[in-house]
């Protein structure tokens, strides 16, 4: 007897385990649909990060996440997050940099805005990353990174200096100024100008070397010395670790003149 009532209830318990099955099924879609319509109600906008590059000579340019920037050291660069506070969100920013080759960054900043400024030779690889999280809900998390920004890339080139061996200081306006030239990446400089009795009639530093009218202009104590030939001591030090120690003789033409060579 007892076998034929279970074989008689074993269709409607089979029936209430389906419904029961059903109810959860259903259940958890309405709890999937509120936690999807929960995540798109907190929404956040997206940042746009972007750097300003200042050279030696204050020239700027600005660059968007992605650009390529080359010139030489020293360079100051200032990174901005552009990333707005949002209601109901924390927000943290962080800026990784590389150099290309490497696996892991040498540096991490951990602010909306940086400045950092770059005095090697290299390509420096800057990754920012920005991530938001909800206040109310954690799990609940908009993250900005590599998949939404390519790196900013800022090659910087070897050092170089080129020492003259003469000028012509004779107010015509042409190589009237003793200097180098053909600078690039050069972080440390000094040089000095002496007589053949050594001594120093001219010193000028790395805030002289970018400027047109800038170096020795052929006079000591504010007046013409002769024509003749002297001596320049140059040191520098390169953003690629190169250092520089130039002796040499300058000759001083101070009857020469651009029309008189041709």
């Amino acid at each position: 007897m007892l076998g034929c009532i279970q074989r008689l209830l074993q269709p409607v318990l089979c029936f209430i385990e389906y419904c029961m099955n059903i109810r959860c099924y259903i259940v958890g879609l309405f709890i999937l649909f509120a936690m999807v319509v929960g995540a798109q109600a907190q929404v956040v906008d997206a940042p746009n990060p972007v750097a300003v590059v200042t050279d030696s000579k204050g020239e700027t340019a600005e660059l968007a996440f992605g650009d390529e920037y080359s010139g030489e050291a020293p360079l100051k660069v200032n990174f901005f997050a552009n990333a707005a506070e949002q209601e109901g969100f924390s927000l943290v920013c962080s800026w990784e940099f590389m150099k290309e080759g490497e696996v892991y960054p040498f540096l991490t900043r951990y602010d909306a805005d940086v400045e950092y400024e770059i005095s090697e030779s290299g390509t420096f690889i800057i990754q920012p990353k920005i991530v938001y999280t909800s206040l109310e809900n954690p799990d609940i998390v908009w993250e900005f990174g590599a998949a939404d920004f390519e790196p900013f890339r800022i090659i910087v080139a070897e050092s170089k200096i080129d020492v003259p061996n003469a000028f012509s200081p004779n107010g015509d306006g042409i190589n009237d100024y003793y200097n180098v030239y053909n600078v690039k990446s050069i972080v440390e400089f000094n040089a000095a100008i002496y007589n053949r009795w050594g001594q120093q009639l001219y010193s000028w530093g790395i805030d002289q070397i970018s400027c047109e009218e800038c170096g020795w202009d052929g006079t000591y104590k504010g007046k013409p010395v002769k024509a003749g030939v002297y001596f320049v001591v140059v040191t520098a030090r390169g953003a690629d670790g190169v250092s520089y120690e130039i002796r040499r003789d300058v000759n001083l033409l101070r009857g020469y003149t651009e029309n008189a060579s041709k």
